[in-house]
C-alpha cells in the first residue's frame, strides 16, 4: 500500500482550492493561517511540484493541483459522508437497559411508558441482569444498587438505599405499637441473595442482630413479597419496591426504612453518547424525586 501525504494536509489542500483562500481556509479549519501554509508547503515537497499560483490576491490551482483537487475532494467528501452515517446509526440505535430482575418488574416496567414517552428519541430495550457493569465499548446502560460508586466516565447517583421490614396489614395489627425488638424470636423472611439486609437494617435500628433469627428464605424479591402479602411473616426489602405494596395498601412498614449506605446508580458503555446518558439519567432523577415528594406529602 502506497503512503499517504498527512491527511491533515491533505484537508488544507482540499479547503484552500475550494475557498480559493488560505485565510478562508483556516477559519474553516480552526487553526492558524501559518499552519494551513505550512500544510501546503508539505504537500509541494510531497509531490515535488506547486499545487497553487498566485492569481491577484487570491491563490489559483495549478494544473497538477486541479488534478489532485478532484481526487481529494472527492475522499474527504466521501469519508465525511460515512461518518455522518455513522453517527447517524449510533444515535438511532438501541441501548440495552440492564437492571436487576427485582427492579424491572416492581419499578421500571410500571414505570415503562412514561420512559418511552419522555424520551422519544431514544429507543431503549431492557433486559433483566445482575452481571457487570457495561464495558467501554458496549451500547448498553445497567441500573445497579451498589455501595461505592463505580469508575467510567458516564456514572450517574440516582438514589440512596433504604431498606426496612414489611408485613401483611393483617400481620401488622400484632405489632401495632410495638418496638423493632419485639422482632426478636421471629423467624424472618429474607432473599437468599442477600441474606444480610436483616443485620444491615438491625444495626442502624441500633439491635444486636445477632439476636435475629432468619426463616424462610426465597431465591427472587417478588416470592419474598408475595410471602409477606400473604401473611406468612415478615420480610424486608428496599423501600423503592415496596411503594406500590404500601400505597396499595398490600402492605405496611411498621418500624420504616434506614439507609443501607448503599445507592441506585445509573451506569453507560463506552458506544453511549452522553446526551443519551443525560436524558436517561434526567428522567431516572425526576421520576424518583417527584415519587419521594409525593410519598413525604401523603
Amino acid at each position: 500500500m502506497s503512503k499517504l501525504p498527512p491527511l491533515n494536509a491533505l484537508r488544507a489542500f482540499e479547503a484552500t482550492a475550494r475557498l480559493g483562500s488560505v485565510v478562508q481556509a483556516a477559519r474553516e479549519l480552526n487553526v492558524t493561517h501559518g499552519a494551513v501554509s505550512r500544510h501546503l508547503k508539505t504537500l509541494d515537497g510531497y509531490f515535488e511540484c506547486a499545487l497553487f499560483e498566485r492569481a491577484g490576491r487570491h491563490l489559483a490551482l495549478t494544473a497538477d493541483g486541479r488534478q489532485l483537487y478532484g481526487d481529494v475532494h472527492e475522499g474527504i467528501d466521501r469519508l465525511r459522508l460515512g461518518c455522518q452515517a455513522l453517527l447517524d446509526r449510533q444515535r438511532d440505535a438501541p441501548i440495552v437497559l440492564r437492571c436487576p430482575g427485582s427492579f424491572l418488574a416492581r419499578w421500571l416496567i410500571p414505570h415503562w411508558a412514561h420512559l418511552k414517552q419522555a424520551v422519544p428519541g431514544i429507543d431503549v430495550q431492557v433486559a433483566a441482569s445482575d452481571s457487570a457493569l457495561p464495558q467501554r465499548g458496549e451500547r448498553e446502560s445497567a441500573v445497579v444498587f451498589l455501595d461505592h460508586t463505580p469508575s467510567g466516565a458516564l456514572v450517574e447517583r440516582l438514589l440512596e438505599e433504604r431498606i426496612g421490614p414489611v408485613v401483611s396489614p393483617a400481620l401488622a395489627k400484632r405489632w401495632q405499637g410495638a418496638p423493632p425488638s419485639a422482632l426478636v424470636g421471629t423467624p424472618l423472611l429474607h432473599t437468599t441473595s442477600r441474606a444480610a439486609a436483616w443485620t444491615h437494617w438491625a444495626t442502624a435500628r441500633g439491635l444486636d442482630a445477632t439476636t435475629l433469627t432468619l426463616g424462610q428464605g426465597f431465591e427472587h424479591l417478588f416470592y419474598l413479597l408475595e410471602a409477606a402479602v400473604s401473611g406468612i411473616g415478615v420480610a424486608i426489602a428496599p423501600e423503592l419496591l415496596v411503594k406500590a405494596d404500601i400505597d396499595a395498601g398490600r402492605l405496611v412498614a411498621p418500624w420504616g426504612f434506614e439507609a443501607t449506605g448503599g445507592h441506585l446508580f445509573l451506569c453507560s458503555g463506552g458506544a453511549v453518547s452522553e446526551r443519551r446518558h443525560r436524558a436517561l439519567a434526567e428522567w431516572f432523577h425526576t421520576t424518583l424525586a417527584t415519587e419521594g415528594a409525593l410519598a413525604r406529602e401523603g
